[in-house]
């Protein structure tokens, strides 16, 4: 038997927490090895070897390294042969999981990534704030975003890739989630996101709250400033 994967992350990462959940829906063996973002860990030589490109997540599978955790899930999905809804073997199926992972790139991840960069990240290492003009873009930039999740991806489905939940949701939703940290209410005025949202998080409970406590809690101590 293979020893687990190993697996760095940071939970203040998007795709981290969204291929923690996945690791642990799936039931794949994996050793636990956080990567604290905030200390710059991932900047050492020592994580260089991991990984190359010194961002997280990333796997090392007995030898083999990999990073992006699109790739990742592809790869673990196809390992060990997971079955169900979450990567299915139906290669329509699994084609319509993947138009939303590749959609998400230049869509959910830059535009909800950036604004939360603008409105939490830079500010706190920094000490400045942004100007109204550049939040406002970036704003718009968002509410195109979750419009187009509202009105194309979920019009006539229950989930992003039909009617059953699949690695697009977990990924999709962890994204969103990041959002909490911004004062933007992205729920407000889209009733088929929010009840999303909270199907993905249902169906993936108890491990989707488990990996979004600390986002919670930072969110939390970020509305009381």
């Amino acid at each position: 038997m293979s020893a687990p994967v190993k697996f760095y992350y940071d939970l203040l990462s998007q795709p981290s927490r969204a291929m923690l959940i996945f690791l642990k829906l799936a039931k794949i063996p994996f050793e636990s090895l956080p990567v604290a973002l905030r200390k710059a860990e991932h900047l050492s030589e020592e994580f260089r070897e991991v990984n190359r490109f010194q961002k997280v997540p990333c796997i090392n599978d007995n030898g083999f390294k990999l990073s992006e955790s699109v790739a990742i899930v592809r790869y673990l999905a196809n390992k060990h042969n997971i079955s169900g809804n979450w990567y299915p073997k139906d290669v329509k199926k699994q084609a319509l999981i993947d138009e939303y992972l590749e959609w998400q790139h230049n869509n959910t991840r830059i535009s909800c990534g950036l604004f939360f960069r603008l409105l939490w990240l830079n500010p706190l290492i920094t000490g400045k704030k942004p100007s109204p003009e550049s939040v406002a873009e970036h704003q718009k930039r968002v509410e195109d975003t979750l419009d187009a999740i509202e009105n194309i991806w979920l019009e006539k489905n229950s989930f992003l890739a039909g009617d059953e939940i699949s690695v697009a949701d977990i990924w999709g939703a962890c994204e969103i989630e990041q959002l909490l940290l911004t004062p933007f209410d992205f729920r407000k005025g889209r009733p088929r996101l929010s009840a999303w949202m909270d199907r993905v998080r249902s169906s993936s409970n108890p491990h989707y709250d488990e990996v979004h406590k600390v986002l919670v809690k930072m969110a939390q101590k970020t509305a009381k400033l």
